[in-house]
């Protein structure tokens, strides 16, 4: 990746269900003029988003939704689009819809991945409110590039487990209230030049550049190991990062998951293939008794056979029905 034009220190800020709400009063406590550009990622998927107006009315500090190829400037907010991910590469935005991660797009830990190896130890991350763990690996990829990690008060946040998440993960360097955010957002937003040069591990490159596919299989067979598992977004093998917390898996289209959101991610797959394989049931048994009412009305075939067919079927949809209704819920969309 080539060096990185921005000087200053640079803010990357990452939230799910609740985020919204919580931005909202953070951007409040920021201060006009703000020494340093701040990135913001939501999980918002798809959605039309009203988010960049709606924090340049709550605070003094303009917020924008990012634009491919920007050069990012102090006292403004990026907000990462709808359906894309938000990288800086160069000191530049960049806009990717490329493969999921966490089964989210835009997702988290591909910003704070790229702004670990484009910013190094001028890098201020901050995890906020969210379920399951986007925002832990990222972190961390922050925090062994020198870069600052900052995680809102469990007991603070809407939903407390991407905090808690990223507190099991990182050795993080400040816990803290929205209410004392913006404070310490400043301060540690000033300008330093007493910061050592790190080099970033060589895993992270790799797996910057997987994600990325850059010769994905490659760079995967060295930082992780085929699992049992397969992609529940693409079918493919997922591949198990060696010795990483929180445990996450890869595929070689660039698919990304933590355990959590791997598990979260197939209960709405396992749910879903229910559902289908019961419906399978049904309209096959519809067919088997139209099919025989034909054959009996034109006096060919067998229609006694078809629907004994037609019986077994509709015993096994109800034994299936039972199930589906029985099985575990899949997870609540984490938006």
């Amino acid at each position: 990746m080539p060096d990185s034009p921005i000087s200053q220190q640079a803010v990357f800020i990452g939230a799910s269900a609740g985020g919204v709400y919580a931005m909202l009063d953070l951007v409040a406590e920021l201060p006009g003029g703000f020494p340093a550009p701040v990135f913001f990622v939501q999980h918002i998927g798809t959605h039309r988003s009203q988010l960049a107006s709606l924090l340049s009315e709550r605070g003094p500090n303009r917020a924008v939704d990012a634009k491919e190829g920007e050069v990012p400037a102090a006292g403004t907010i990026y907000i990462a689009p709808p359906d894309h991910h938000m990288l800086l590469e160069g000191g530049v935005i960049r806009l990717s819809r490329g493969p999921k991660e966490h089964h989210a797009r835009p997702a988290i830990d591909p910003l704070f991945r790229s702004a670990a190896l484009d910013c190094g130890p001028r890098a201020v991350g901050v995890v906020l409110t969210g379920r399951l763990d986007d925002g832990s690996a990222g972190l961390r990829a922050i925090k062994d590039c020198g870069g600052i990690a900052v995680v809102q008060d469990p007991a603070d946040a809407h939903e407390p487990s991407m905090p808690q998440s990223a507190m099991a993960a990182v050795q993080v360097d400040h816990v803290v209230a929205l209410r004392e955010m913006g404070r310490l957002l400043l301060e540690l937003a000033q300008p330093r030049a007493d910061l050592p040069a790190v080099e970033p591990p060589s895993d992270l490159r790799r797996e910057y550049a997987a994600a990325r596919g850059d010769h994905a299989v490659e760079n995967l067979k060295a930082i992780a190991e085929p699992s049992m598992f397969s992609c529940p977004d693409c079918g493919g093998v997922l591949f198990e990062l060696d010795h990483k917390q929180p445990v996450r898996y890869r595929c070689h289209t660039g698919h990304a998951f933590s355990l959590r959101s791997l598990a979260a991610t197939q209960e709405q797959v396992t749910d879903a293939a229910l559902w289908s394989g019961l419906r399978t049931l049904q309209e096959k048994e519809a067919l088997l008794r139209r099919l025989a009412r034909v054959q009996a009305r034109d006096g060919i075939g067998d229609a006694a056979d078809l629907l004994r067919e037609a019986d077994e079927l509709a015993a096994a949809s109800a034994a299936l029905r039972k199930l589906t209704l029985q099985a575990p819920g899949p997870a609540l969309p984490d938006a």
